[in-house]
């Protein structure tokens, strides 16, 4: 028996995928002396050894062969109070660090001022995505941690976290010093 599987509608599609919270990264390199970068929400652990992440431009990007042909891309994770960060790396044509503070990782990749955090990374491999590229990267410096709240993107808008109002122990002790078979 053939099994007939319909057709997905994009629109329905995305609409589904909007149900998942996602974190909102700024990927930034140097190109000919020139910072770039982009906002990306599709941003995501890989491996812990060796340290790899991945994340997946488009492949209409302008500026991902930028990134690429750098060789190296530094990962922002944003702080709930930069949304305005975000709007500027989500929008084409306009000199996004014009107004913002930046200072080199070690690969000279734009670190934002006042992001969570950062990964300084080099590109290990690039696979087929569809309409996206797949970049996976391998993590050569971790930036401190922040202890702010992240900006988050839900149902395709800007939003937040809510902090429970009594302490709650989400994970077991052991969590994330044990090797649990199903996380990261």
């Amino acid at each position: 028996m053939e099994v007939v599987v319909p057709e997905v509608d994009g629109a329905a599609f995305r609409r589904t995928l909007g149900h998942f919270c996602t974190g909102v990264t700024v990927v930034t390199a140097v190109c000919d002396g020139e910072p770039v970068g982009f906002a990306c929400q599709s941003f995501s652990a890989l491996s812990l050894d060796p340290p790899l992440v991945l994340f997946c431009p488009g492949k209409t990007s302008r500026t991902w062969p930028l990134i690429e042909s750098a060789g190296h891309f530094c990962v922002n994770v944003l702080a709930a109070g930069q949304r305005d960060v975000s709007t500027v790396f989500g929008r084409r044509g306009e000199d996004k660090f014009a107004d913002l503070d930046w200072t080199p990782a070690p690969s000279g990749a734009p670190v934002l001022d006042g992001a969570l955090t950062w990964l300084d990374c080099a590109v290990e491999s690039v696979l087929d995505g569809g309409d996206h590229h797949i970049v996976l990267g391998r993590v050569r410096t971790l930036g401190d941690t922040a202890e702010e709240d992240p900006l988050l993107f839900y149902k395709g808008a800007y939003t937040g976290i809510t902090r429970p109002t009594t302490p709650a122990q989400y994970w077991p002790e052991d969590f994330l010093t044990g090797t649990p078979d199903d996380w990261l």
